[in-house]
């Protein structure tokens, strides 16, 4: 008989769904995409029909429906710690009860109904970090790998190791909340003036610009950390247990003045701090991973949780040498947990087997909806929107990269849309990386954003040696790996001063490399690696790039701006295009170019750009 499986993840921050047949991942998705609320933490109903959609199944067909986490436990954390600080704490208790009592502590009830009440048989629940540790051994390359999973905080978990054999997995060492890498991290997000659960990724990107002049403080101060990577931490510098701020006036004292204002000028202060948090973390996992190797003994490891994503600190672990290989699933944080416990009952519970292949079994994290060139040319005439439709792929793929090569920035929507936090070149915003205006112009003039924000290389997986400091693939886009040094480019004496302007604009547009839209400050870049078994049309786009310039590398950005969702829908797609100074627009066999197309008003550009740079 056939297991069909569907995973839930909801009600933390990025509600997801995911659907396993007979350990087959069939499909995966986030709720944001959907409803175009950006980390989307409400019932994923959308996603869930999704999924059932496109495997093909109604809610009775169901053999199983799994919840990532077991909320009772999760609630037990809870009132433990609010006793703990009574009295103080009293309005965030307030503040989180009612979504407990009416939801979270009835989530079988919840399920069944979002369901339509047509799913009758038991509903499982699998503790987060055995969710999360699913999610990145069970789609692994490897028949045995140690497990490192880290986060803010499942049920009492805020991080793990674990030993994972064929199909099945085993946790062997915990750290318990208060005390949480992903939490830390996200405290020093909040002080420098970030949204916590989306600034992490620009406090990576600012470290580059900073000194890790407070690591020491954080390391003698902050945490009190043990050579195999568990800690401590001071939690009078910290508010988030039982607060609604995530640092206390202590840190103030610390760290040279209050937070950071959102939205204000960004100070040498906040790029060392970013800086050192960052070394910190580095260390941590070091020691977390020699810990891992100890206990387990593997040649392998696999990574997921939230702070997993930080594709910095993997490149330092991979580059380390503990491991033969580190390996991490593209949805690693909470949206993956769906699909870990999913895989979690399939093969732990129902003992299917796993497929030793050597390769993974994400499917590239290609798991969304896909819209085929009759739906998106019926739309386009719905809106006569003027378009070019390509019936041969060579000359559509010739037309995009003519206008790669001129300059012109690109929105890419072909075939299934990414499962995860990254645009993988499914839904990408694409350029030239050998333009040395690119990364300004797709940061200020497309994404809305910090100018400081880097961009990721997208390089054919047979050039990637040639381009950087990496001896293997990356499709996931989580191993930060060096530009190599010929491909680099001396500075003047001019540009070395530039390098220490306050102003980080002027250090952003430094050429520092051959591809200098995806050359970080400090020589790095965040590596994806496309091949044409998993990225298809994607893949000859890169190799038709590289016909026409002899360079296989380009540079990508999520198809989205500042604050919104990646968009699911070729009209989100549409919608961003006519917004925002985006040249040309591919949706599968379809062309857009702005100049063709019907002008937005200033206030109808203003309104929609306004509703989604708030975060």
């Amino acid at each position: 008989m056939p297991a069909r499986i569907l995973g839930i993840s909801a009600y933390y921050h990025d509600s997801a769904a995911a659907l396993v047949v007979d350990g087959d991942i069939v499909a995966a998705a986030q709720e944001e995409r959907f409803t175009r609320i950006k980390h989307d933490h409400e019932f994923p109903t959308n996603a869930v029909e999704y999924c059932l959609r496109e495997a093909g199944l109604t809610a009775e067909q169901l053999d199983h429906v799994v919840f990532y986490d077991k909320p009772l436990l999760k609630f037990d954390r809870l009132l433990e710690t609010y006793l703990a600080y009574a009295p103080s704490g009293l309005r965030s208790f307030m503040m989180a009860m009612p979504l407990w009592l009416k939801t979270k502590l009835h989530l079988p009830r919840e399920i069944r109904k979002a369901l339509g009440g047509r799913y009758t048989r038991r509903i499982a629940f699998t503790p987060h970090h055995e969710a999360h540790a699913a999610s990145a051994f069970f789609p692994s390359p490897f028949d045995e790998a140690a497990i490192l999973t880290m986060d803010g905080v499942g049920e009492w978990d805020t991080a793990s190791i674990g030993h994972g054999r064929g199909h099945k997995l085993e946790l062997l060492k915990t750290l318990a909340f208060p005390h949480s890498l992903g939490l830390l991290y996200s405290a020093i997000t909040y002080f420098c003036g970030f949204k916590v659960n989306s600034g992490e990724y620009k406090l990576m990107g600012l470290a580059p610009y900073g000194e890790p002049r407070f690591a020491d403080a954080i390391r003698t101060q902050l945490i009190d950390l043990k050579d195999d990577g568990s800690f401590r931490m001071d939690m009078s510098y910290f508010n988030y247990a039982q607060g609604l701020t995530m640092t206390s006036a202590k840190m103030d004292t610390l760290f040279d003045g209050p937070p950071r204002a959102a939205e204000s000028a960004i100070t040498q202060r906040e790029m060392d701090l970013a800086a050192s948090i960052q070394k910190v973390t580095e260390d941590i996992v070091l020691r977390m991973a020699r810990t891992a190797k100890k206990i387990t003994g593997a040649k392998n490891i696999v990574l997921a949780g939230g702070v997993a994503l930080n594709c910095v600190a993997n490149g330092v672990l991979l580059r380390s040498g503990i491991f033969d290989d580190v390996w991490i699933p593209g949805p690693a944080g909470d949206a993956g947990g769906a699909l870990g416990a999913a895989l979690f009952v399939a093969h732990q519970l129902l003992d299917i087997p796993r497929p030793a292949t050597g390769h993974d079994t994400m499917k590239g994290a290609l798991l969304g909806p896909r819209f085929t060139t009759a739906e998106i040319r019926t739309f386009l005439d719905s809106k006569a929107a003027p378009y070019h439709h390509h019936t041969d792929e060579p000359a559509l793929l010739e037309a995009v990269v003519r206008e790669m090569v001129a300059g012109k920035v690109v929105g890419w929507f072909a075939g299934r849309m990414e499962f995860g936090p990254r645009a993988l070149g499914s839904r990408s915003i694409i350029g030239d990386a050998r333009n040395p205006a690119m990364q300004a112009q797709m940061n200020l003039r497309i994404k809305f954003r910090e100018s400081f924000r880097p961009f990721a290389p997208c390089v054919l997986a047979e050039d990637v040696g040639e381009w950087f400091d990496l001896d293997r693939e990356s499709p996931y886009m989580l191993l930060v790996a060096p530009v190599r040094e010929e491909k680099r480019c001396a500075l003047t004496p001019e540009q070395q001063q530039l390098q220490r302007d306050p102003d980080l604009r002027k250090r952003v547009n430094v050429p520092r490399s051959q591809i200098p839209a995806v050359t970080h400050v400090d020589y790095s870049a965040r590596v994806q690696t496309v091949d044409e078994l998993r990225h298809g049309r994607y893949y000859r786009l890169l190799r038709e790039f590289k016909r026409q310039t002899g360079c296989g590398v380009i540079v990508n950005t999520s198809f989205n701006i500042r604050g919104e969702p990646i968009v699911g829908t070729p009209q989100d797609a549409y919608r961003c295009f006519l917004a925002c100074d985006m040249d040309v627009l591919v949706l599968e066999d379809c062309v857009l170019y702005k100049t063709e197309q019907p002008q937005l008003s200033a206030a109808e550009r203003a309104q929609y750009v306004e509703s989604f740079t708030l975060d």
